[in-house]
């Protein structure tokens, strides 16, 4: 992703992409140093409250742009409905997703001094394969599978942690479905686990 793609004085409203591209920059100069946890945080929660294109160039504008994704995915590499995009965000709080809760086929998740529990045993998926690209900084993401769901995490830590376990005798089978992840985690955690579902009560008999 390049900034000059965005122009300062465009009214035109900015997409999920779009946030997506910019919140790459920034946190790959926070990983080079660039910025500091507060300016990141900081950024980051006005990129993700940009209505415009023209707000979000400002707050990249002065980063040099070898981002860790590329500008543009090639469309065969997408999964299907990939415009629709599910955020997160939990700053200075919490977010807990559970039960049969809506489940779009990308998902952005950020933590920054709060944490999210994302449990995907009860949920209908949307498509075989679901995007999440989880951050935290100062933060946790705790995500729960049931057994035949795979995980691969292509994300990286720096001063915090990342772990997704082995998987499930389940999780081998090709055709499992699969939860693939990325983004960064600073000074906090992330953590992957395969839990059986719950037995549901039985309701009244007659």
């Amino acid at each position: 992703m390049h900034p000059e793609p965005f122009n300062p004085n465009s009214r035109l409203r900015a997409s999920d992409a779009d946030r997506e591209q910019a919140a790459a920059v920034i946190n790959s100069a926070l990983a080079d140093g660039r910025l500091s946890v507060p300016e990141h945080s900081d950024r980051l929660d006005k990129i993700y409250q940009a209505k415009t294109q023209a707000e979000i160039v400002p707050l990249i504008d002065d980063l040099p742009a070898n981002a860790t994704v590329p500008a543009t995915v090639p469309r065969g590499d997408l999964a299907p409905a990939t415009a629709r995009r599910q955020l997160i965000i939990a700053i200075f709080g919490g977010a807990d997703r559970k039960g049969q809760w809506h489940v779009e086929p990308n998902i952005t998740a950020v933590t920054v001094f709060g944490g999210a529990s994302l449990d995907f045993r009860d949920v209908e998926l949307p498509a075989q394969e679901i995007r999440l690209h989880a951050s935290c900084m100062f933060g946790g993401i705790d995500i729960t599978v049931p057994p035949e769901m795979r995980v691969v995490d292509s994300g990286f830590a720096l001063f915090g942690g990342r772990n997704v376990g082995s998987g499930s005798p389940e999780s081998t089978n090709p055709n499992a479905p699969v939860l693939r992840l990325s983004g960064i985690t600073i000074f906090g955690g992330l953590s992957a686990k395969h839990k059986q579902r719950k037995a549901r009560k039985d309701k009244g008999r007659y």
